[in-house]
């Protein structure tokens, strides 16, 4: 069982602090590596939740390989995001307050593949071709991290 999972064992959907990490993930041609999710049946960014003793950039790497079967040679920091604009509800109740280190992931190996239940589908999107299917919460991230101009896209 992982860290959040005990966690939310022991005291319900209440809203927690998260500390995770996104992966932003890009081909040559400039396009986005994105996520069918299996939860709220939208596209988004590829990420999750630290574990115990885990540091950003090896969360990075486990959550790359977990939801996308990649390797990445490296990963460069793009930003930090937390507040009010970082609460999530998920679909079956779960609330949380995320503080998400954002990183690029550099000389991708591999081709993408589903190896957990978190996604259904895998996919390289420009973001003006995704915007109505992209999960808002990913848009928040896309935002903030200066992928995205809201507005623009939409």
């Amino acid at each position: 069982m992982n860290y959040m999972m005990e966690l939310r064992k022991a005291l319900g959907p209440r809203p927690l602090i998260m500390a995770g990490v996104c992966v932003i993930v890009r081909n040559s041609q400039g396009e986005f590596l994105l996520q069918l999710r299996s939860d709220s049946l939208d596209w988004g960014t590829l990420g999750g939740a630290l574990e115990l003793g885990e540091s950003m950039e090896e969360a990075a790497a486990r959550e790359l390989y977990e939801e996308a079967g990649l390797q990445a040679e490296s990963f460069r920091f793009v930003t930090l995001l937390s507040g009010k604009e970082m609460y999530y509800r998920y679909p079956h109740g779960d609330e949380v307050y995320n503080v998400t280190a954002v990183y690029e992931a550099q000389g991708i190996h591999g081709s993408p593949v589903i190896h957990d239940d978190e996604g259904l589908d895998l996919r390289y999107y420009a973001l003006e071709d995704i915007c109505t299917q992209l999960n808002p919460f990913s848009k928040v991230i896309l935002t903030h991290a200066g992928y995205w101009q809201e507005g623009e896209n939409e």
